[in-house]
This record gives C-alpha cells, structure tokens and sequence, in this order.
C-alpha cells in the first residue's frame, strides 16, 4: 500500500513540473517583450535625437543661407564701391585733360606774356607731379577692390559648397529616419504578436492551475488516507511492542538491573558485560536468550506488511578507555552493541529485524559525577521502532 501510495505521488508530481516549465516560458516571453519594449524607447530616443539634429541642421543651413545674403550684400556694396571709384577714376583723368589743358593754355600764356621759362617748367612740374600721385592712388585703390573682390567670390564659393554639404546631410538623415520608423513598426506588428501568444499561454496556465487544484485535493485526500493508515500501523506496532514488554517482564522478573525506560527495555552493562569488554557473559547470554525467544515469539504474530526493527543502543560511562582492543568509548558501545546482535541471530532473530548502534558515552541517563551515575550510564537499551 506504502509503494502504491508512493507511485500515485510521483504521477501527481508531474504537474507542478508542468506548471513550472509553463511558468517558465511565461517569464522568458516576458523578458522579451521587455527588451522589445527597451528596443523601442531606444529607437524613439534616436529618432528623437535624430530630429534634433535635424532641426540643427536646418537652423545651420538658414544661418549659412543668412551669411550668404550678407557676403551677397557687401558684394553688391563693394561693386558700388568699385562703380563709384570707376567714376571718381574717370573723373581723375578729366581733372588730368583740364590739367593738361590748363598747361597747353599756361603755356600759351607763358608765350603770350613772355614769361620766364623757369616759372613755367617749375608750375609744369607741379602739375604733372600733382597728375602722377593721382594716378598711383587710383592704382592703389584698383588693386585694393580687386583683392575684396577675389576675397568675397572665394568666401561665397566655401560657403556654396558648405550649403551642399549641409543639403546632403539632411537627405541623408531623413532616408535614415525614414528606415527607423519601418523597423519601429515592424517591431510593433512583433510585440502584437507576442501579446496574442502570450494571452494563449495565460488560459493554459489557467487550465493548468484548475487541473493542478483538483490534483491537489487529490493528494490531500491521499495524504490523509495514508497518514490514517499509518497511525492504524503505528498502533498496531506499539501493542506488540506492549506485548513484547509485558512477556519479556515475566520471563526475566523484576530485577533492579533489568528495567523498562519510556519505549525501551534496558540492560545493566553488568549484567552483559564484564568491566571494558564487549564479549558476552555467561549470564548474559542467558538473560538474552530469553529475550531472543520471546522476540521470536512476537515476530511471528506481527503481520508482514509492518516494517519494524528491534533496535540495539550501547551505552557507556564518561570514564575514558584507551587500551589494544578500544581506542575510545565509542568503539567500545559500538562492539557491545554488535556483539548483543550477533548473538540474537544466533538465537533465530532475523538479521534484517536487528540494528546495532553506539552512542559512547554522549547519552548519559544521569550527569552526576559518582560511581552510581556511571552504573546507570552504562547500559545496553532494545528498542521496537519502525525501520
């Protein structure tokens, strides 16, 4: 019944397998929907920034399209300039012919008045002096106007070719946030469907969890069964150890060094054992084949299907032992125990019913310090108990 209970528990174990493999795949399509989630928030981040940059741009290229109009604008001034200058030139060469009129007239005069020839080469001089320094100015100033010139077409071609660039940038940027916003719904027509799957995946979850209630009830009830079953064997193990008690009290009668303790029958190590060994006395092989006797009596009435030992406990005194046979207490309490066993077997006891254990001298019945104290401690306790 114990195994067939047991094989109904390892089939009902399998659907909190279930449940957990089924809760499992629920937290991983969690996880990615996070990061679908997270991939989305970056993506609207990029293009985000990339508007921002964008709208840079766009401020740059209307601030370069400003300058331009600006470089456009002294252009058209210094062309101006240069008109002007052109005229100022054009008048400069008039002054010049009046000049040189007023000295064909001055030398007319000269002629006519009969001036002296020094006057007039020196005011001669002068004038054609007074045309060369004109000459040179305008000169200078042509050279001027045309190196501003030079400079203002140089700049408005850097600045033509900036404006290309900035255009190129910008066409750029928008097929590239043209391909974002596709990526962006592609991952949206994915998370759509990872939400239908996963509302799939929570109703059988549900169904799992309405299958796993009624298993459980299932398993409460099994479990009470069981645990009726096994007080019913429990009681039924302990009226035997009862009776096994009460027999074995009658057949070795109410000696001081033979006593019943709670659930177990114990035995004065004296009664056994001479002082630091571990092979039977006379005596004691007495006492203990009537003990095995009576064990044998009760087995044979105990049904099969409880499964009961008689356990076999040695026990020592605090007092230690070093000597050839025994290094410690332990081994001492070990070897009476073994020795006790061995001798039930011999008497017919079942070896797979026995078990022998030593505890040395750490479970002491009293912890006083006197010679009456060791007597008690050491002992040879037989238990009934179930394996």
């Amino acid at each position: 019944m114990i195994g067939l209970s047991r094989r109904r528990n390892r089939d009902v174990n399998t659907w909190p397998g279930f449940v957990d493999a089924l809760a499992t795949l629920l937290m991983v399509i969690i996880f990615l929907l996070m990061i679908f989630v997270i991939a989305q928030v970056y993506l609207g981040a990029a293009l985000s920034g990339r508007d921002e940059a964008l709208s840079d741009l766009t401020a740059q290229v209307n601030e370069l399209t400003n300058l331009l109009s600006l470089e456009r604008g002294n252009n058209q001034r210094m062309e101006l300039e240069l008109t002007q200058l052109t005229t100022e030139l054009s008048n400069t060469a008039d002054q010049r012919d009046d000049l040189r009129a007023r000295a064909a007239t001055l030398a007319d005069q000269l002629a006519a008045a009969e001036l002296s020839t020094d006057e007039i080469e020196q005011k001669l001089l002068a004038a054609l002096a007074s045309l060369e320094d004109k000459e040179a100015e305008l000169t200078e100033l042509r050279e001027t106007t045309g190196e501003k010139i030079t400079d203002q077409e140089t700049r408005i071609g850097e600045l033509s070719a900036l404006l290309a660039s900035r255009a190129a940038e910008l066409e750029e940027q928008k097929n590239l946030s043209d391909e974002a916003k596709a990526q962006v719904a592609a991952l949206n027509q994915q998370m759509l469907a990872l939400r239908q799957q996963l509302a799939r995946i929570e109703a059988a979850l549900e169904t799992s969890e309405r299958e796993n209630e009624e298993k459980d009830a299932q398993i409460v009830n099994l479990g009470n069964r069981l645990n009726a079953a096994l007080a019913t064997k429990v009681a039924e193990l302990q009226r035997y150890r009862s009776e096994f008690f009460g027999r074995l009290r009658e057949v070795l009668g109410d000696r001081q060094d033979i006593r019943v303790v709670g659930d177990r029958f114990v035995f004065q190590s004296e009664v056994l054992f001479g002082s630091g060994e571990a092979e039977l006395g006379e005596e004691g092989k007495d006492q203990l084949a009537k003990l095995g006797e009576t064990l044998t009596t009760i087995a044979a009435d105990i049904p099969d299907d409880i499964d009961w030992v008689m356990r076999v406990d040695g026990h020592t005194d605090k007092v230690p032992i070093r000597n050839l046979q025994f290094a410690s207490n332990w081994e001492l309490s070990a070897a009476r125990a073994i020795s006790v066993v061995k001798f039930l077997i011999d008497q017919g006891v079942p070896p797979n019913r026995l078990v022998a254990a030593g505890f040395g001298e750490y479970q002491p019945l009293d912890n006083r310090d006197d010679e009456i104290a060791y007597r008690r401690n050491r002992r040879i306790e037989f238990k009934i108990t179930e394996r």
